[in-house]
């Protein structure tokens, strides 16, 4: 049995951190970063069942047609990821009264709709890229027994030395079946830094370290393999989709292109286009 140290339940039966109860969570689930964007989503919804907020974690669970959604706001970074996806899949997998995991599992389908950053120049500022796999150059996975094949290990051993990394990064792709559901949008190998300053190349007062690192990042090839853009939480998705077996997928607005210099125009009407061209995929098939 969890303790209660290990499985914080507030008063009104809720999990912890997304202060969600178990009936107030759908299994098809779309995440996005900004508290913000939550109604930016469900503003499509046909209707809204439970609208929940704590700290920087929204929710509002409701349908479009018969499709029972949640949207949900992580806030940045993986550390954020760590919470949300563990609370996520206790909300479904974790019995409140006994606090033991269920016998049954329920396989999740969280589909992620954020921004990033191009790295390669013919990436096109406001197209969409959905994340065919992704590295993790945060350090999360080192807390937990993430399983790594060969060549996984032989890429991430690559990049390590081509970037100069104090540490091995980790590799895991996305959900194929939803990955098939996008399959026209064009896909990339996407980069999950640990901050947006230095580990994303920028510099403002402080230096980077390495100092070219950006152009590292651009530069890295091992055969067909190359970076597309970089974000911050993408491979957290992926490894928890690994680990507790849930379809993950993660989809980006590019809003800049590091390669060109050149930044969105107008980034609040490609992330909305993001939205509704979400929804529109999903709706039908889930």
């Amino acid at each position: 049995m969890l303790s209660q140290t290990e499985l914080v339940i507030n008063p009104q039966g809720a999990i912890y951190h997304l202060a969600l109860q178990p009936e107030q969570l759908a299994h098809r689930i779309i995440a996005v970063g900004d508290p913000d964007r939550v109604a930016q989503v469900s503003k499509y919804f046909d209707s809204i069942e439970h609208r929940v907020q704590h700290r920087e974690f929204v929710t509002h669970t409701g349908y479009v047609g018969k499709v029972r959604l949640s949207v949900i706001s992580s806030g940045i970074g993986t550390d954020n990821i760590d919470i949300m996806l563990n609370e996520l899949d206790a909300l479904v997998n974790i019995d409140f009264q006994t606090r033991l995991p269920k016998q049954d599992l329920t396989c999740l389908q969280i589909v992620r709709v954020g921004t990033s950053g191009a790295l390669q120049k013919e990436i096109a500022v406001d197209s969409f890229l959905a994340s065919s796999e992704a590295i993790g150059l945060d350090n999360l996975m080192s807390f937990y027994d993430l399983p790594q094949s060969e060549s996984e290990l032989s890429l991430c051993k690559a990049i390590q030395t081509h970037i100069g990394l104090p540490f091995l990064p980790y590799q895991v792709e996305a959900s194929s079946e939803l990955l098939g559901v996008f399959s026209d949008l064009q896909q990339g190998i996407t980069l999950t830094c640990a901050g947006f300053y230095a580990p994303q190349g920028r510099r403002l007062r402080l230096p980077t370290r390495p100092a070219d690192l950006l152009q590292r990042y651009q530069s890295f090839q091992a055969g067909k393999v190359y970076f597309s853009n970089f974000e911050m939480e993408t491979s957290g998705y992926y490894a928890f989709g690994r680990l507790l077996q849930h379809k993950t997928l993660s989809l980006n607005a590019i809003l800049a292109n590091r390669a060109t210099g050149n930044f969105s125009s107008n980034p609040t009407k490609a992330v909305e286009n993001l939205i509704k061209l979400t929804l529109e995929k999903l709706t039908p098939i889930l």
